[in-house]
């Protein structure tokens, strides 16, 4: 099974990208072969890996190790299954500093403190003694996120860390987490179903279908301009305040995500159009061919605006492509 196939992504310092698509498509994959977090029986296959202009691809497990939660941390969807139930919140952010950085005693203490204070935690002296089931949800996820920033990482990956929490708390991690990203400068892949929350928080979307990325660019190209037909139906099925008037019915996508057993044939996004899809006039939209890169498009003359399609039938569906001319 091909769970994610000949993608490539970067993300500058300061920046957030967001990897948005519906569940399966490949989303938590590549966040955990990022961090070489991968299940035993998982083959990854990469080109090229770097950090902060490292190369970190030929990293030993013990090179890794040490790159993990030190140059690049990662908060996780359910901190309850992420923070050891057995020990203290205490005992889990000194081990971080220990580990790492090499602080013990009571300047690690007083760091502990200061970043619990930092993600909203008052008060924190309190809250270091309790173990991770004695505090909310809410709580749960500030301290991974207090954890995370103990190290002051370059790149942070939080994989849907807002999915289990009530809206009223998800704003507020929301905003901690980008106001923390502007005090610290790091770079945040942002990976996420909640087309809401990309929009609050993204400056670039990367979005991904069928294990593959099949449209990137910022956030207003994305929203504006969607130029893949499941990014289009992505953005359907959610109410514009303006656009979509109350009792009217949303958008869905037809059918269902193709298998990714096997070597795979044929169009991907087959059985997925939509009728209003299929019918929409897209003459405003000018793709012009990317050079060594097989049906891969800048959009209207922007660089940062990518979009893929995973064969010839899906892009002559989709737009009335010239191949002469190299542009549609």
């Amino acid at each position: 099974m091909h769970a994610v196939d000949n993608i490539s992504l970067h993300v500058e310092r300061g920046e957030t990208l967001c990897i948005v698509g519906e569940s399966g498509c490949g989303k938590s994959l590549t966040s955990l072969a990022i961090m070489d977090l991968l299940p035993k029986k998982a083959i990854r296959t990469v080109d090229k890996m770097s950090l902060c202009d490292v190369n970190i691809l030929n990293f030993s497990e013990k090179q890794m190790s040490n790159v993990r939660g030190n140059k690049m941390g990662m908060i996780f969807q359910e901190p309850m299954s992420s923070l050891n139930p057995s020990f203290t919140v205490e005992n889990q952010m000194l081990e971080t500093l220990s580990r790492h950085r090499n602080i013990v005693g009571s300047e690690a203490k007083a760091l502990v403190v200061q970043m619990l204070e930092k993600v909203g935690i008052i008060p924190a002296e309190k809250r270091l003694r309790q173990y991770p089931h004695q505090l909310s949800g809410g709580l749960r996820q500030r301290v991974m996120i207090a954890m995370t920033l103990l190290c002051e990482p370059e790149l942070i990956i939080a994989d849907e860390p807002t999915t289990a929490l009530d809206v009223t708390i998800q704003a507020q991690i929301l905003k901690l987490m980008k106001d923390l990203q502007n005090d610290f400068n790091v770079g945040l892949i942002f990976i996420t179903h909640d087309l809401g929350v990309v929009a609050n928080i993204a400056d670039r979307v990367a979005v991904m279908y069928a294990g593959q990325i099949v449209e990137e660019g910022s956030v207003y190209d994305i929203f504006d301009n969607p130029s893949h037909p499941y990014t289009r139906g992505l953005l359907s099925c959610i109410p514009v305040p303006g656009k979509i008037k109350r009792g009217e019915p949303l958008g869905s996508i037809p059918g269902m995500v193709p298998s990714l057993v096997g070597n795979f044939s044929g169009c991907r996004f087959s059985g997925r159009w939509s009728d209003a899809d299929e019918k929409l006039e897209r003459a405003d939209t000018r793709l012009v061919a990317v050079l060594g890169e097989p049906n891969t498009f800048t959009v209207n003359g922007s660089e940062t605006h990518r979009v893929r399609f995973c064969c010839q039938d899906c892009l002559e569906k989709s737009y009335k492509f010239d191949t002469r001319k190299g542009n549609s």
